[in-house]
């Protein structure tokens, strides 16, 4: 699972990546030909841009530029530097990490084994002149016999400089513009390229830049593939399918999804909370190593141990599988453990042809689903395969204006859902959805034979209008009308197009029926659905201010010292000093005094040790403790829990209330 989400995240970088490619090559190719053309000279007084939009998932980023800058250094060029506002608070540093970064690249091994001498970067006062000559030394050694087609990028004569700033919108307005300036005076010796990881919109680079500095660069954008859709891809690679067996229950993956929507949007912590649930369920589920592949769980279904069995027998849902048994099926599975594995492999072999056929018809209806109006059951693959798990789609409200909708489609739209269902079913290798294929193949048929027998209905319709045209009179006009008006409301006639549409739709139903099954339905699904939800949420949604209070009310929660036991509103007098001070501030008010609370501490304190007269003296032993109760108010001011006033002098403010 670990590998397919890297070989996922990779694919789904690539178009970004090969774009970026193509546009450094591109925006570098007027420098390496060395062009005197005056349009190509004013051109190269432009710094080379790519404003590269990735969206407010800020911890994902690291990631992104990470893999870029490995994908610029194989295929464009050796130099490539990242640098972050942080490390930029001025002119000077950010010169200084430039450089120090720069130097740091090798060209090429015999370069690297060729310079001896290894200037001291520390020492200097780098400046761009100095970063033009050292660049112009460093490429001059590239030998030029080399044809360029056969050069590796760090072969080239004037491989470009890439500066990824991560953070845009954090730089200094000044540093920016200075640097730009500057860069732009050294372009036809340096020839630097700038990509700018930007979170919030494009339109930042001019909010931060004035026109007399962004007109220096040259700026196209590029926009990374949105967070929902990245996520809906994840989900669709790592749980929508029978690769990998392990699933999650409704509640659980509400939980993640709910975590990345409405705090991070960050796919690396859904994919953490996706491991940390992987992890929970083999911890906490004796059965969980039959959570594998289905040849692998069949064989160490014969290795299972007695305890194991009684394990099986004990799952709620095996219970009522044996409850729905004859008598004497009933006594061998509870008795016979050789039979009872047996059956096990069979109710695992019958769960994994349950997902199979519940994923392709999942995917069905939502090709069906997802372009209704209002998007009944989502616009997302996900948000329908969450109305699947959370109760029975059949009962749903949902569902039923679903049906509705679809039975007042037009005939291009239901042909073009048509089509995606039937290359849904067409991909899958199962043999019994070769007949469902067929039948949605017939369905596409039967619309497409539509149009010639409308064509011909209107041809006899037009005829018979023309010879009922000819020989009439007023009388037989009323009486035809009559007979037509009496004829439409007895019995509404439908149309072939109405009745076909109304068997595509019941036969959609008909497989949403058979199929879309709640997994608490099938036996033997705690083996592979994790759904300890409210275990994922302690662990992913942190509450600091608790675990605090806890830790500091009652340490023994979490140092398991039996001496630190004590009863409810009693202070231990063996507790750390943090402890002890924080339980006497939660017996003060607003406002604490520094030295009736010292006093308190210094009590506390005494009667917990038993200090030798002789060897330290009364005064000795004041000092320690006033030098403690020092320490552990510092570290509750630092905690947040108190803080200075000026009030008096004296005293100290309490800034938690409520018992933590």
């Amino acid at each position: 699972m670990k590998s397919e989400t890297e070989r996922l995240q990779e694919e789904l970088n690539k178009n970004l990546f090969d774009s970026l490619i193509e546009f450094l090559q591109k925006s570098h190719s007027g420098f390496q030909k060395n062009s005197r053309d005056w349009g190509c000279q004013i051109k190269l007084r432009e710094i080379p841009t790519a404003a590269l939009v990735l969206g407010v998932n800020v911890t994902d980023h690291d990631l992104t530029f990470r893999s870029l800058t490995e994908v610029l250094q194989n295929n464009v060029t050796p130099y490539v530097v990242s640098l972050q506002a942080k490390d930029c608070p001025d002119m000077k540093h950010f010169l200084q990490k430039l450089a120090s970064q720069l130097m740091d690249c090798n060209v090429d091994v015999q370069s690297k084994e060729k310079e001896g001498v290894q200037v001291t970067q520390k020492k200097i006062h780098y400046s761009m002149d100095s970063l033009s000559t050292w660049y112009m030394n460093v490429t001059q050694k590239t030998d030029p016999k080399i044809p360029r087609k056969k050069r590796t990028p760090s072969q080239w004569q004037s491989p470009p400089v890439v500066l990824i700033l991560k953070d845009m919108e954090s730089f200094t307005t000044k540093v920016l513009q200075d640097f730009i300036i500057i860069s732009s005076q050294h372009l036809h010796e340096f020839p630097l390229i700038l990509i700018f990881g930007i979170a919030t919109s494009p339109i930042v680079v001019h909010r931060l830049l004035p026109h007399a500095v962004s007109s220096l660069l040259c700026i196209e954008l590029f926009q990374s593939l949105s967070c929902k859709e990245h996520l809906t891809t994840v989900l669709d690679k790592l749980l929508l399918t029978t690769q990998f067996p392990f699933k999650l229950s409704e509640k659980v993956l509400q939980v993640l999804t709910n975590i990345f929507l409405y705090h991070d949007f960050s796919i690396q912590n859904f994919i953490k909370g996706l491991q940390l649930s992987l992890l929970e369920h083999f911890y906490s589920q004796p059965l969980s190593v039959l959570c594998c592949n289905l040849p692998e769980a069949k064989r160490r279904i014969n290795f299972l141990s007695d305890n194991q069995c009684e394990n099986i027998r004990r799952l709620p849902s095996f219970r009522r599988y044996v409850e729905k048994q004859a008598s004497e099926k009933q006594v061998a599975l509870l008795t016979n453990e050789r039979f009872l594995k047996e059956e096990t492999q069979s109710l695992l072999e019958n769960l994994h042809v349950y997902h199979t056929n519940y994923f392709l018809v999942l995917r069905c209806l939502h090709q069906f689903t997802s372009s209704l109006p209002k998007y009944p059951l989502g616009r997302q693959i996900r948000e329908l395969y969450c109305t699947c798990l959370e109760k029975n789609i059949l009962d749903s409200e949902e569902y039923a204006s679903a049906l509705q909708l679809l039975r007042m489609l037009a005939k291009d739209e239901l042909m073009a859902m048509l089509q995606k269902c039937f290359k849904v079913f067409k991909s899958s290798s199962e043999k019994h959805f070769g007949n469902t294929a067929k039948r949605i193949e017939e369905f596409l048929a039967q619309f497409q034979s539509l149009d010639a027998e409308a064509k011909e209905e209107e041809e006899d319709t037009s005829e018979s209008q023309s010879k009922g045209l000819q020989k009439t009179d007023l009388y037989h006009l009323q009486k035809s009308l009559l007979e037509m008006k009496e004829l439409r409301r007895t019995s509404k006639r439908q149309t072939k197009f109405e009745v076909l549409r109304e068997q595509l739709v019941s036969f959609i139903d008909s497989l949403v029926r058979e199929y879309l099954l709640l997994p608490e339905t099938q036996p033997l699904h705690e083996v592979l659905y994790f759904s300890a939800a409210h275990t994922l949420r302690q662990h992913l949604n942190a509450a600091p201010r608790i675990a605090l209070h806890t830790a500091l009310n009652n340490p023994y929660y979490y140092l398991k010292n039996e001496a630190l036991r004590s009863e409810e509103g009693c202070i231990p007098n063996v507790a750390p000093d943090i402890c002890i001070a924080y339980k006497l501030h939660l017996e003060c008010s607003r406002l604490i005094n520094l030295v009736d609370w010292s006093e308190a501490f210094a009590t506390v304190v005494t009667a917990a040790e038993k200090m030798d007269a002789n060897s330290v003296t009364s005064e000795e032993r004041n000092e320690i403790i006033h030098a403690r109760f020092i320490r552990a108010v510092s570290e509750l001011e630092l905690l947040g829990f108190i803080k200075p006033t000026k009030q008096k002098t004296d005293h100290v403010a309490r800034l938690t209330w409520g018992g933590c």
